[in-house]
């Protein structure tokens, strides 16, 4: 259903960059309101999270990472991958979304942090009406990401979890599913964060500046999703049952290759394994998943973690927190009010 929704402005304001670095190089500026493409969308903006993968884009760390988002500056200039939205103008070969729909997703690059973004209709899905913007805007890459750990590793009702990095985004998504999945969650965070961990579903909780995985018993987990990437894989492993898997998440890695050395040294940790594997997760952007996720979020079912949700004037200082890592849960920015 191609279409405008009221006047959509010619020019809008948008948090852009024009170089890599730090929270300082992105700057509040007026630029061009994007146009739909055939099989795009137009939104307006209500809220946008952001995630650690906007940090890496937006420093271009790793070098690695610049191979595909630009070698000298970020090819898309705004921040913020997920978000929720408006539709206000349909490309002609848009069927399943109207002008008018309320909507969350992943955007392609970024985006977010704008009064308006465009993104393929494909990328998107209705957001249920009893879940507001910001909370709907937590969901789809953390919350994405979390599913696919646990899917990766199977995990299934009467198995032991192991979540390394509980507190974070992804890591408060992570304990929440595998809960729900009838797993028993033991969860490595900050002290600050165990209490928060607990009541997110978690069986056992550890300060992981007090207890490092190596005292954990060995043997003992069906599964370990690994997100801080700051223990050896060969510790991890030991902690697995036979048949078990970690699945490495993230982790910041060297300056040039990132995490890429670290799943490359899984593949040779895995070997001789007795049936203990190490799987690297790349995570992408499944609207079915986001789908599920949303349904979940608005029965009650979940309860995403919110950190501070920031006004769009403050979308640097958002960029900041996120920058300067340990966030619990997630940082949101909310870009346009609820009409």
């Amino acid at each position: 259903m191609n279409g405008t929704a009221g006047t959509v402005p010619r020019t809008m304001t948008a948090w852009c960059q024009d170089r890599y670095g730090g929270p300082e190089a992105v700057t509040e500026k007026t630029v061009d309101t994007p146009t739909a493409g055939r099989a795009e969308v137009v939104l307006r903006i209500r809220a946008t999270a952001l995630n650690a993968a906007d940090r890496h884009v937006m420093r271009g760390d790793p070098l690695l990472l610049r191979a595909a988002f630009g070698l000298r500056r970020p090819r898309a200039a705004t921040r913020g991958m997920d978000v929720a939205a408006t539709v206000v103008s349909a490309g002609p070969d848009v069927t399943a979304l109207a002008v008018g729909d309320e909507v969350m997703g992943e955007l392609s690059g970024g985006g977010g942090l704008a009064h308006y973004a465009v993104s393929g209709a494909d990328r998107l899905v209705p957001r249920p009406t009893e879940l507001d913007p910001l909370t709907a805007a937590t969901l789809p890459l953390a919350g994405g990401t979390a599913w696919q750990a646990l899917e990766l590793a199977s995990v299934a009702a009467g198995e032991r979890v192991l979540v390394v990095g509980a507190s974070g985004g992804v890591g408060t998504f992570a304990v929440q599913l595998a809960a729900l999945r009838g797993a028993e969650v033991w969860a490595l965070c900050g002290a600050h964060s165990q209490e928060l961990v607990t009541g997110l579903g978690a069986h056992r909780t550890f300060d992981y500046r007090e207890t490092d995985a190596a005292a954990l018993p060995p043997s003992s987990f069906d599964a370990i999703v690994d997100i801080a990437a700051e223990n050896r894989l060969r510790t991890l492993k030991t902690l697995l049952r036979p048949g078990g898997t970690v699945v490495m998440v993230g982790g910041e890695g060297g300056r040039v290759l990132g995490p890429l050395g670290r799943m490359l040294r899984a593949v040779f940790v895995s070997l001789g394994g007795r049936g203990r594997s190490i799987r690297p997760l790349a995570a992408v952007a499944k609207p079915e998943v986001t789908r599920e996720l949303a349904a979940l979020a608005a029965s009650g079912r979940i309860r995403p973690v919110i950190e501070h949700a920031f006004g769009f004037s403050e979308a640097d200082a958002a960029l900041a927190r996120i920058d300067a890592g340990r966030t619990v849960g997630k940082v949101v920015v909310q870009v346009h009010m609820a009409e």
